[in-house]
């Protein structure tokens, strides 16, 4: 667990680049290099907290808004389901394609929450071809790609999960074949300890591994469920996020067939918080998808579900905001 946390997260410096670029393309160099980035060792925290507690019963969105290219107008959309709390997957901080801005922060200044943000990811170039058309400059500023929490209320502890750090998309011996996105970290979950009206509630944000197995995710989730444990024993808690379930499990794609809802369920979890209803759509970064598929989720334990929703990720005037759309859950 990760517990430092940071106002604002220092740069990777030139003798860090170039010190990774050089490296060798191994698990051991990534963990190496992984450990001596300050950014990705902690929680940023910002942003406002417009109430003290959450009302008894309260509202959860979560979201995979695909890199978050327009961020007042991802966070006007979700005020369709006025969410109390909102769990973020694939947001950018100091990306050429998203005009490198924090996308965390414009959401959470436009929707007038706190945020919590971990870097997945220091991505080392541009992107893929659809997202370089977006691109401001040809630098990333920053380089930062990763997970978030909003919240209308105060965070009491935050945490930082790392669910691998073999370097999945940077070390060959590990795997890593992604050309167009050559980068350093790993699949993670931030989690946080929030008040509630009959007491602290347990928040998490996660994302599991997309180029991967169903016994790898298993791992990662597990790993996860662990620390959560750790982190806020006997707590309520609610757990979301892109669980890209189903992904290389040919030839169907089915995510019946993924083993971590079972896991869940044995550590007391419920699904039951997830409506019905695939959540893939075509996008602008991710125009022609060959499959639709069910990837978000969200899990409660120790509440009780109070009504779910999937918000579709197309904005009134039509323009697709993100590949997936936003799972909610009403919990209490």
């Amino acid at each position: 667990m990760i517990t430092q946390t940071l106002v604002t997260l220092p740069a990777v410096s030139e003798t860090q680049r170039s010190a990774i670029l050089s490296a060798p393309r191994t698990a051991d160099a990534h963990r190496r290099i992984l450990a001596n980035i300050e950014a990705m060792n902690a929680v940023q925290v910002g942003g406002k907290a417009q109430s003290a507690h959450l009302p008894s019963e309260f509202t959860v969105a979560a979201w995979n808004v695909e890199r978050c290219l327009f961020p007042e107008e991802t966070a006007a959309h979700l005020g369709k389901v006025a969410p109390d709390i909102v769990l973020l997957s694939e947001v950018d901080h100091g990306m050429a394609r998203t005009a490198q801005r924090h996308t965390t922060e414009a959401m959470a200044d436009a929707l007038g929450m706190a945020y919590a943000f971990g870097v997945e990811f220091h991505e080392l170039d541009l992107g893929g071809p659809t997202e370089r058309k977006f691109c401001t400059d040809d630098f990333n500023c920053l380089g930062w790609h990763g997970n978030a929490i909003l919240s209308s209320v105060p965070f009491e502890r935050t945490v930082l999960v790392r669910l691998d750090d073999h370097g999945h998309w940077f070390a060959a011996d590990a795997g890593a074949s992604d050309p167009d996105q050559p980068r350093i970290g790993g699949r993670n979950a931030i989690a946080a300890i929030v008040p509630g009206a009959s007491g602290p509630v347990c928040v998490v944000s996660t994302h599991l591994e997309s180029n991967a197995n169903a016994i790898h995710r298993h791992q990662q989730f597990e790993r996860l469920l662990q620390v959560i444990d750790d982190f806020a024993p006997n707590l309520p808690v609610i757990v979301g996020g892109d669980l890209n379930t189903g992904n290389h499990l040919p030839p169907d794609f089915d995510w019946r067939r993924e083993t971590l809802f079972e896991l869940a369920e044995a550590h007391g979890y419920s699904w039951s918080f997830t409506a019905q209803g695939n959540t893939t759509r075509p996008s602008l970064i991710t125009p022609h998808p060959d499959r639709v598929m069910k990837l978000d989720w969200l899990a409660g334990r120790g509440l009780e579900c109070h009504g779910t929703g999937i918000l579709p990720s197309i904005a009134d005037d039509g323009t697709p905001l993100s590949d997936h759309d936003c799972v909610w859950c009403r919990a209490g």
